[in-house]
């Protein structure tokens, strides 16, 4: 049978296909790392890893592997976490994060509920900025985030919808945009649009005849993003609550008329679904419904 630390060393080098970040993630050696694979892979009867002085590859077993193993691992440690927690009722400290002031403002009422449900159970509330939501959500820092819900995330688990609102495009306030009452998604192809990671409020899809203009400048933060909006470097995709929280002279919001909505949510990792996360995700929809 395999065992445990040779499960969590495959999997761990499988996502971070390097030898010693998979060894500071465990907290071994990146000697210990080797030996294990090896020793995995000698009872497996095949290579796993295709390395090289340069790089380390899944071979098409590992990728069978660890596309077999991944799920099946996840419901084990989730199903052992639920009987421990079952044991002992949900207590110790859930650490959340959000990513705007409209954010905050939910979150705070959902955490409010929370601990009047969970008195034993202590929650950290954090904000947290461009670029960094997922890989605090990936490395434990943070156990779940209120934001805008992502596409393509196949490691990460989602609540329902918690708010919807309209989608808008920051723009100069000086920008022949400023003057009209709404924009198209094929108007954003006009402009340069400011990057931000992690955004979660990305472009609405364009026609097919809409040919987008060259990426306008990074921002590390979302006032960054705006600051840059204000000096006419770009404009920026974001959700109708922006106009409240972040109004400024030199930013005009301007509704995008032909964009679905903006969908907000929590979201966890898949393989971390403990009942603290559920009592949260629980009280969320509760305090949204009216339930709370």
């Amino acid at each position: 049978m395999i065992e445990r630390h040779e499960v969590e060393a495959f999997l761990a080098l499988a996502e971070e296909l390097h030898f010693g970040r998979t060894a500071e993630r465990l907290h071994v050696s990146t000697a210990r790392v080797s030996q294990t694979i090896r020793k995995l892979e000698r009872r497996v009867g095949v290579p796993l890893f295709l390395r090289t002085s340069r790089r380390v590859e899944l071979t098409a077993t590992g990728k069978q592997l660890r596309e077999d193993l991944g799920p099946a691992w996840a419901g084990v440690c989730t199903a052992l976490e639920r009987a421990v927690e079952a044991g002992r009722g949900v207590s110790g400290t859930l650490q959340v994060t959000f990513v705007s002031a409209a954010a905050a403002q939910l979150l705070v009422g959902v955490t409010k509920l929370f601990r009047e449900r969970v008195p034993d159970c202590e929650v950290h509330i954090r904000e947290v900025q461009a670029g960094q939501l997922l890989p605090w959500l990936r490395s434990g820092e943070v156990d779940l985030a209120l934001t805008t819900l992502p596409a393509g995330e196949p490691d990460m688990a989602a609540g329902p919808v918690l708010v919807r609102e309209a989608r808008m495009l920051a723009v100069p306030a000086d920008h022949p945009f400023a003057r009209r009452g709404t924009v198209s998604a094929d108007d954003l192809a006009r402009v340069r649009l400011v990057q931000l990671p992690d955004h979660g409020a990305e472009p609405p899809r364009r026609s097919g005849s809409a040919t987008p203009t060259a990426p306008g400048p990074t921002a590390g933060t979302f006032q960054e993003a705006l600051t840059l909006v204000g000096a006419g470097q770009g404009a920026l995709p974001v959700g109708a609550h922006t106009r409240r929280y972040y109004a400024r002279p030199d930013v005009s919001y301007v509704p995008i008329d032909d964009a679905p909505p903006l969908e907000w949510g929590l979201i966890w990792p898949a393989d971390r679904c403990t009942a603290r996360v559920r009592a949260f995700a629980d009280a969320a929809v509760d305090l949204v419904d009216g339930h709370g």
